[in-house]
């Protein structure tokens, strides 16, 4: 049985996550078809989600819009996991510190936009990542930080120059990071595939039917 993942297509390098989630889905011997999600009616039928960076005020402005902003948090309050990253982050926080967002609240974080600089500051780093063996080379490009995580139930999963970069809760990571824009699928990985409060029955399910 295949699995369906979807990539929320409205800005950001939906092509890159596609292929990230290919080879994650290969390297775990598992079958995923590839969905572009531009507007509503496409995320319920997805197991697993992810949505890109780019404008955080832009994304927002579309997910809402389009009425796919009410399916990707009952995607999350169905147990199915969502990878945000980057701009995909802000969108997904509690707080993205910018009235111009309208957040899903899907992470109990507020985070700073262009925390580490510009589009010239852009930098790689081997970061050190909870539930990866080693260390994972981080693209980080006008990347966001995460202020604060305390008083809510999101899990620190990766920091760099002492600030959060990578955080989950529940069946929801999160990172400042570009984990699309390199050939090292663990990332993607991780979020889907070792997120044992989503996707492992759903994968002991798939293994029955096949």
């Amino acid at each position: 049985m295949s699995l369906t993942a979807g990539v929320v297509a409205v800005q950001g390098d939906v092509a890159e996550h596609a292929a990230a989630i290919e080879r994650a889905a290969a390297a775990r011997d598992r079958d995923v078809t590839v969905r572009e999600i531009r507007e509503s009616g496409l995320v319920p039928d997805c197991d697993l989600l992810a949505m890109p960076g780019g404008e955080s005020t832009t994304i927002s402005r579309l997910v809402h819009s389009e009425g796919i902003a009410p399916e990707i948090r009952a995607h999350v309050e169905a147990g199915k996991p969502l990878l945000a990253t980057c701009a995909g982050l802000i969108v997904a926080s509690s707080d993205p510190n910018d009235n111009r967002v309208e957040e899903l609240g899907l992470l109990d974080v507020s985070v700073e936009r262009n925390a580490f600089g510009r589009q010239k500051d852009s930098f790689e780093a081997p970061l050190a990542v909870d539930g990866l063996e080693d260390p994972y080379p981080a693209v980080f490009i006008r990347a966001p930080a995460i202020d604060d995580v305390a008083g809510g139930d999101a899990r620190v999963l990766a920091s760099w120059d002492d600030r959060p970069v990578a955080v989950k809760q529940g069946t929801v990571v999160g990172t400042a990071f570009h984990p699309e824009l390199t050939p090292d699928s663990r990332i993607h990985g991780l979020a889907f595939f070792e997120n044992e409060t989503a996707t492992v029955p759903a994968l002991e399910d798939a293994q029955q039917v096949d």
